[in-house]
């Protein structure tokens, strides 16, 4: 990948740690998905799960002038941290990419209220944010929605068949939340529901599309895991208490997970997972 580009993308977006070398890792891994999903010159593009603009910014570098971003996110403009997402996305849109960028926040794809014309659009992305949804069903639901609105879906989440033993600290914290999520009623985490590979897949078959290509993609330098397992870490006594209905028994499975997890970050060097990505029409 062009280092050029990479710096060129990165120059449009804040970098609110103030290194900027880990913006520069996450640009690179979305050029790659980028790249596998064909992204052209001239493209309509509607993102679900836009969140703070990592993919949005390589999508509209990609489309060019005459292409058009359309982001959507159910999140408030001012969830996040260090950032919002309304202060991330605004720094973005005062880019020179800006003017093809419209970004829709508080907004529920499944509300009847959002439509679009048939095949609006050329290609409609959802890129690492499938594990924010509360359910299977509902990944079915916004599939089959967007089925009337482009002719190619464009899909990305974390690969949970992990392909190495540095991989497994990062399955482990996920694994970790999803068990915390089936006894909530309400949430703000990063994992929701964790929908494997095969998942997916049969969603989306279930769903209308056609799956035409598909390949999972490592990027190592990646920080995710290294932040997913410092969160749960962090919070799992907080997690632990504060779920309501969760059985004794659960609660000890999931203490002996975190002795797991505690032991492998001191044993095996922590990379990210891969992540699992196709293409469907």
């Amino acid at each position: 990948m062009s280092a050029n580009i990479i710096d060129e993308v990165v120059d449009c977006m804040p970098t609110s740690s103030g290194d900027i070398n880990i913006q520069k890792v996450q640009t690179e891994h979305r050029l790659k998905l980028a790249d596998f999903w064909g992204i052209k010159k001239g493209f309509k593009v509607l993102e679900i799960g836009c969140g703070q603009g990592d993919t949005t910014a390589v999508l509209a570098f990609l489309v060019g002038e005459k292409g058009i971003v359309h982001g959507i996110d159910i999140a408030s403009p001012d969830y996040g941290s260090p950032l919002t997402l309304g202060e991330s996305i605004n720094y973005l849109k005062k880019s020179h990419i800006g003017n093809r960028i419209k970004i829709d926040f508080d907004m529920d794809i499944l509300s009847p209220s959002i439509e679009f014309p048939e095949n609006y659009f050329d290609s409609i992305i959802l890129s690492h944010s499938s594990w924010y949804l509360k359910s299977a069903e509902e990944l079915h639901d916004i599939l089959k929605k967007l089925r009337r609105w482009g002719n190619k879906l464009c899909f990305a989440e974390w690969d949970s068949g992990i392909k190495s033993v540095e991989q497994y600290p990062h399955f482990l914290s996920v694994l970790i939340q999803a068990q915390y999520e089936c006894f909530k009623t309400s949430s703000l985490s990063n994992v929701r529901t964790l929908f494997t590979p095969q998942d997916i897949r049969k969603i989306a078959e279930s769903a209308g599309w056609d799956i035409t290509a598909e390949k999972s993609i490592n990027s190592p330098e990646l920080q995710d895991g290294k932040w997913e397992i410092e969160q749960v870490l962090a919070n799992f006594h907080e997690e632990l208490k504060t779920v309501e209905n969760m059985p004794a028994k659960m609660a000890t499975l999931i203490k002996s997970q975190i002795n797991l997890l505690e032991s492998a970050i001191i044993t095996t060097a922590i990379k990210p997972m891969s992540t699992y990505t196709f293409t469907a029409e």
